[in-house]
């Protein structure tokens, strides 16, 4: 679905990324951790074009996007959740949905606004609501639903627990499991690294910039040593 090939990312003259390499297959979820400022969101951002790395190479499906625009990776079905949700305060959740939509090229099921509120239930009783006036986990879930209805075959979300209360967490982790299990691929950058190993299948670490571990899940909830020197702050 997605393979990243040693990619290097600056932001002027300031060097961000160093060489990242990583890869998420058909139906996977792939967190990447690391402390703040490690790198996590500049990898999501290069990917989705929003910060083009200045080497490497990027494919999505097979197909090399070096290049592309974000709007041409949403038309190819890729979706990404930024850290800060980015929901238009001004529209109600149902006119934000509606932004969102776009039925791109190779989906059979076309994400719905009844099928987002099935998913989402907690929305479609504040279908009506400005998105200004919604809490921290409910604008979280509109900016997920919101990325879900331009049909996307693979999402980026970029740390989407942050600053929400453990009752919402659990919640956003179960919609993301069934997400995982209507097929959808996850790329997850993630610093609540119990949350992310509940949802990965496999995971990397990324520190100042480098990838320094790749494992699957079960390693990494395993390893003590690497999570002491890699995550903890």
């Amino acid at each position: 679905m997605l393979v990243v090939e040693s990619i290097s990312t600056y932001y002027e003259s300031s060097r961000a990324l160093f060489g990242v390499s990583l890869k998420v297959t058909k139906g996977e979820v792939v967190c990447l951790l690391g402390r703040n400022g490690a790198g996590k969101t500049t990898t999501l951002r290069s990917i989705m074009g929003l910060t083009p790395p200045s080497s490497g190479n990027i494919r999505f499906k097979d197909i090399d996007i070096h290049g592309n625009k974000p709007y041409q990776l949403a038309q190819m079905g890729m979706g990404f959740v930024p850290e800060d949700r980015r929901v238009f305060a001004d529209l109600t959740v149902e006119e934000n949905l509606e932004v969102g939509a776009y039925k791109s090229s190779g989906v059979n099921n076309s994400w719905t606004k009844d099928r987002i509120y099935r998913l989402f239930p907690l929305l479609k009783n504040l279908a009506n609501r400005k998105a200004g006036f919604l809490s921290g986990g409910e604008q979280q879930m509109l900016s997920i639903a919101r990325a879900l209805m331009g049909n996307p075959e693979l999402l980026l979300l970029d740390e989407p627990t942050e600053g929400l209360a453990p009752l919402v967490v659990q919640e956003l982790e179960d919609q993301i499991l069934q997400l995982k299990n209507e097929g959808i691929s996850i790329l997850l950058a993630e610093q609540n690294l119990k949350s992310a190993l509940k949802l990965a299948d496999r995971g990397y670490i990324i520190d100042t910039g480098r990838i320094c571990y790749e494992s699957d899940a079960e390693e990494l909830r395993s390893n003590s040593q690497i999570r002491e020197k890699y995550l903890l702050v």
